[in-house]
């Protein structure tokens, strides 16, 4: 009979996650825009406003509700994935272990001073913070929004189940929603900051090779600086490096191959679902998650902006200048920030090769961010 069945329990909300699921699901699959990424969450978010379902169910003061509650006791499948998952942060923190082993710091080490320029692109996510304070959100919630400029997921993730848990979902679709939104977003933006003549800029492609020595020291020695500075990094820039050092190491093949395929791949599809899931029609049809998701495109935009600015004001200064436009690369989009860049650079100047200019501030926006996030638990955590 009717009642009995999962159409009882549809309302409008449910139709209205099911049209946000749809899109990102066609943002994955039609337009391969992050689809392993994408497509989860997009798939998880349908499965949990069916009602009835019971994938996201909590117990709370001895009660059963649909929806993931914080600070109850988790009953669905993938209420548990998330409690246990995110909400302990073993997935987001384990993501970094697999982003290390992927990692090539080459680039960072063959030109030092793109390090500058993915920190200057958290320029974006502390100006994001302010203007979500104006909004009246407190310290912790205006942490969590600005850290999506860094447009790092595993970084959001982490930084808000710390912060502001009742914004997960918000925060972390916006961060990968605007990662896959990369070369829609950015264009424009460089496009207003830079000139033609200044995105014409021709910059050698050839950078020196790093040595086994380097990159090998190098995730070592970061670890050591960056966690003396920002002790509260420790777990994201801990497994960060460590996984680097899986990789480079030359005698840990076996596990650096595990950490950057099956591992990741598992936390991935973890990931997805779990963050999907926790998007109900109840926790995201909300003012302040709408207003959070809003917000996520200031902040992602503005570190573009700065990331831009930077650039030309250190060509001010240097002999050999370079593209501003690698400056946008200073997110933590990785690699899609780096190709928007050098499919920019060959339409101004079909001379450059700018792929690996920008690879160095790409990873060095993903250092960078978890250092921000840091940085907020330090002071607010």
């Amino acid at each position: 009979m009717l009642f009995e069945t999962g159409f009882a329990g549809l309302s409008w909300g449910s139709v209205v996650m099911f049209i946000i699921g749809g899109v990102l699901l066609y943002l994955g699959i039609a337009k391969k825009m992050e689809p392993l990424l994408l497509v989860p969450i997009g798939f998880g978010i349908i499965l949990v406003n069916l009602p009835f379902g019971g994938l996201m169910e909590t117990i709370v003061n001895g009660n059963v509700v649909e929806s993931y509650q914080v600070g109850g006791e988790p009953a669905g499948v993938l209420s548990r994935i998330f409690a246990y998952g995110l909400a302990w942060e073993l997935v987001p923190v384990f993501i970094f272990l697999g982003l290390g082993a992927m990692t090539d710091f080459g680039p960072i080490i063959a030109n030092p001073k793109t390090l500058l320029l993915g920190a200057g692109a958290q320029f974006g996510v502390y100006f994001a913070f302010f203007i979500a304070l104006l909004l009246g959100f407190s310290i912790n919630e205006s942490a969590s929004i600005g850290i999506i400029g860094g447009a790092d997921g595993p970084t959001t993730i982490y930084l808000t189940n710390r912060l502001a848990p009742t914004f997960i979902g918000a925060t972390a679709v916006a961060a990968y929603t605007y990662m896959a939104l990369v070369p829609i977003i950015q264009p424009p933006i460089i496009k207003l900051l830079t000139t033609k003549k200044e995105r014409a800029i021709y910059m050698k492609p050839q950078l020196r090779e790093a040595s086994k020595r380097e990159k090998i020291l190098f995730p070592i020695i970061a670890s050591v600086i960056i966690i003396l500075l920002v002790p509260k990094s420790a777990p994201l820039i801990g497994m960060f490096m460590f996984g680097n050092l899986l990789r480079e190491s030359g005698v840990t093949d076996r596990l650096a191959d595990t950490a950057s395929g099956a591992l990741i791949n598992v936390l991935t599809v973890l990931l997805g679902l779990s963050v999907g899931a926790f998007m109900s029609a109840g926790n995201f049809l909300q003012l302040d998650s709408l207003l959070v998701f809003g917000l996520g495109i200031v902040a992602f935009s503005s570190s573009t902006a700065f990331g831009i600015l930077l650039a030309k004001l250190m060509n001010l200064f240097i002999k050999e200048k370079i593209n501003p436009m690698i400056g946008a690369a200073g997110v933590s989009a990785v690699p899609m920030a780096a190709r928007v860049v050098q499919k920019m650079g060959q339409q101004a100047n079909p001379r450059n090769f700018l792929l690996m200019q920008a690879m160095g501030p790409n990873i060095a926006g993903v250092i960078g961010t978890a250092t921000a996030a840091g940085i907020f638990l330090g002071l607010l955590g």
